[in-house]
Order: C-alpha cells, then structure tokens, then sequence
C-alpha cells in the first residue's frame, strides 16, 4: 500500500475516532467550581482566550480582558419579564440547557453538534442597573475560534425586543 494511501486511512481512522469519542461525552469535560454570583460578580474569564465576560473589565489586569469584554445585555422594564425573555431565547438555542435557574442567576450549557465539546454560560440579572450580565467560557481548550462570542451576539440579537 502507498505511503499517502496508508496517511489517508490513518487520518479517516483519527476523525472516526475523535468522532465517537465526542459522542459518548468524551470531550464535554466538566462544569468548573465556583460557578455562580459572589459579591456582584460572576467568575473571571478563563486566562486563555475561550470565554467572553461582561464583567471582563472587573479585572483590569486579567491577560484576557481585552479579548473577553462584551457589553452586558441591558433591558427596561420589569426584570423578571427580561428574565424570563432571556430563558426563552436559551430554551430555543439549539445544544443549549439550562441547568441551573434562580430568581437572578441562570446556568446553562451549550454543547457543539458533532464533537458534544460543552461550554457553560452564566447570566446574573442586575435588576437595578438594567441589565444581565453574563460570562461564557469553554470547558476544554486553551481557544474557542470565536464560538462564545458568537453564541452571545446571537443571545443579544434574539433577546433584543
């Protein structure tokens, strides 16, 4: 058999493999202590460029402050109504659970469609401020491509009234 013939098969065997193990769960790694509200404030960005914060500028000497930072999401009106809007939009976002939910914290996890590599998002409502503040970060990886920003810029699309 020629060398690229055999380079092909092994490659073809690599992604079936890497493949099934994502589909058993292999690869969704676990949910990090410490996830919630403490002080105002949900955790830090990760210190690898895969999350994005609201509250990246809480941290100002953070290595990834510059790459986290998003806009929280703001509302008007009643808090638990904006709530309650933002569930609805994560209800309906394809991969994504929720997992955890309070009166002014959310927790749910996106998974991607074929790997099953699982991110969580947390969102804590700042009724008197106007907004939900919010942090999304991979499990796995030491980058995300971009995928938690994008996610949240498609919360932000699909919450805005």
């Amino acid at each position: 058999m020629n060398t690229l013939k055999m380079l092909g098969l092994a490659l073809a065997g690599l992604t079936i493999g890497l493949v099934g193990a994502g589909q058993l769960g292999m690869l969704s790694g676990s949910a990090p202590p410490g996830l919630g509200v403490t002080g105002g404030r949900l955790r830090p960005p990760s210190p690898t460029p895969n999350s994005v914060s609201s509250q990246a500028v809480l941290y100002p000497e953070h290595p990834q402050r510059a790459y986290a930072t998003m806009e929280p999401l703001r509302f008007s009106g009643d808090a638990t109504v904006a709530l309650q809007r933002l569930t609805d939009v994560l209800r309906n976002l394809d991969g994504t659970v929720i997992v955890e939910q309070k009166p002014d914290y959310l927790h749910a996890e996106s998974s991607t469609w074929l790997l099953k590599f699982k991110d969580d998002l947390e969102f804590w409502l700042d009724a008197p401020a106007g907004v939900i503040h919010f942090r999304s970060a991979s499990r796995l990886g030491r980058k995300d491509f971009g995928v938690n920003r994008a996610r949240m810029e498609t919360i932000r699309a699909r919450f805005q009234p």
